[in-house]
């Protein structure tokens, strides 16, 4: 059961807002599939939501080229023009976007506080959490360099793209250990590239991977650069053959997969959200409700499972009807 902050009950329709602040019935936080799949909904039941999009509009599918497992593009999509087809939908119905980011909250009284860009502040009945997650890389300028052409951080969303193809994926845990095996039924070869002579992976997945035939498993290498003309065609490692000597090894690849975990943005939230230990945002179960009345979380940020598009929305639809509720039970 969660815990739920002492919030003083004020009657907030007799409460002005502090000088300078503005009042809103319902703030948005963060873009991408969940909040504005939360606009939409928050939009079309008289909620005249506020949304602020964050550092990164439209969220992590504006760094992937091609979607092809969302609902409704029978010929698939890039995900700016889709962000971009979320956007416009949730503005049609009234959504008041902006750029900006939430950089601090006061969520110790029944009206919420959130300042945007350190300096405006914004008093508001419901909040509606949906900044993310970011996908851990390993720092090299390739990574950058090759985004969109053969750098990924979610085999579920670009596998299809590599049938028959040679792959490599980065990390030792359970992640690494499933997205391999995903990669595997459709790749032609998964090379899984391990820093250490072990996998953290759970023994059950440790043991399935080391039992697909086509992954061949990399210990202790890690990744200097890639290369290629405009895509990813291989990747250059450094093999650890113990007393500080090294062998610089190339494999021929296809596709690079990250799978060194996810951070949320959450950090901003942790003195009155409860979260896990990794800093995703606790959720009753069923609902988007956190452990303070008021404020709701979708999207990537309270999801560590599946993190795709289309469950974002769907908990993007649930959060905006539950600050729906919220409002009418309370009014």
């Amino acid at each position: 059961m969660f815990k739920s902050l002492n919030i003083q009950e004020k009657g907030n329709e007799n409460v002005d807002p502090i000088d300078g602040a503005e009042r809103v019935k319902c703030l948005i936080i963060g873009s991408g599939p969940a909040g504005y799949t939360a606009a939409i909904y928050a939009a079309r039941a008289n909620l005249s939501p506020v949304m602020y999009e964050g550092l990164q509009p439209g969220g992590q599918l504006t760094t992937t080229t091609e979607v092809e497992n969302y609902p409704g593009y029978p010929e698939g999509v890039t995900g700016p023009v889709m962000m971009e087809d979320f956007k416009k939908q949730a503005e049609r119905f009234g959504t008041d976007v902006r750029f900006g980011y939430a950089t601090k909250v006061d969520f110790s009284e029944e009206i919420h506080k959130v300042w945007i860009d350190g300096k405006t502040l914004i008093e508001a009945e419901t909040v509606i959490l949906a900044t993310g997650a970011t996908a851990k890389y390993l720092g090299l300028e390739d990574e950058k360099k090759y985004a969109g052409g053969g750098v990924s951080a979610c085999a579920t969303c670009d596998g299809f793209f590599y049938r028959g193809k040679e792959v490599a994926v980065v990390g030792g845990g359970d992640t690494a250990a499933e997205e391999a095996i995903y990669l595997a039924a459709l790749a032609n070869k998964v090379y899984l590239i391990v820093r250490r002579d072990v996998l953290r992976a759970s023994r059950v997945m440790a043991e399935r991977v080391k039992n697909v035939p086509n992954i061949e498993i990399l210990w202790k290498h890690q990744t200097k650069g890639l290369f290629g003309d405009g895509v990813v065609e291989g990747a250059t490692l450094w093999k650890n053959k113990g007393e500080e000597n090294e062998e610089e090894v190339q494999i021929k690849i296809d596709g690079f997969f990250l799978a060194i975990g996810h951070t949320p943005n959450s950090d901003f939230v942790k003195d009155y959200l409860e979260t896990d230990e990794i800093g995703y945002i606790k959720t009753v179960v069923g609902t988007s409700k956190t452990n303070v009345p008021g404020v709701f979380a979708c999207g990537d940020v309270m999801d560590s499972i599946y993190r795709q598009a289309i469950t974002a929305a769907g908990s993007g639809c649930k959060a905006a009807m539950d600050a729906e509720r919220y409002l009418s039970e309370k009014h």
